[in-house]
């Protein structure tokens, strides 16, 4: 009763085109998977420039990394 309006197979949100970008999409597990498994980079060898430890410089690095590649993402789909 509540949604009595008939459906001609299209749709308003646009699923149609959805399909094409679910790759550009799928980039942005890219970012989460590299920085999810925290024994990887859980170390102080190699530094940068000799003061920081690749724990702190490795995650800042992905930063950078994640707002390219979502800035990327989004100009992509757009």
């Amino acid at each position: 009763m509540a949604n009595d309006t008939a459906h001609d197979g299209t749709s308003s949100t646009g699923e149609g085109r959805s399909n094409g970008k679910a790759f550009w999409y799928l980039l942005l597990i890219i970012p989460f998977i590299a920085t999810l498994w925290v024994p990887f980079y859980a170390g102080k060898d190699p530094e940068l420039a000799g003061a920081i430890p690749f724990f702190y410089w490795y995650q800042f690095l992905w930063i950078i990394i994640s707002s390219l590649l979502t800035a990327f993402v989004y100009f992509m789909t757009k």
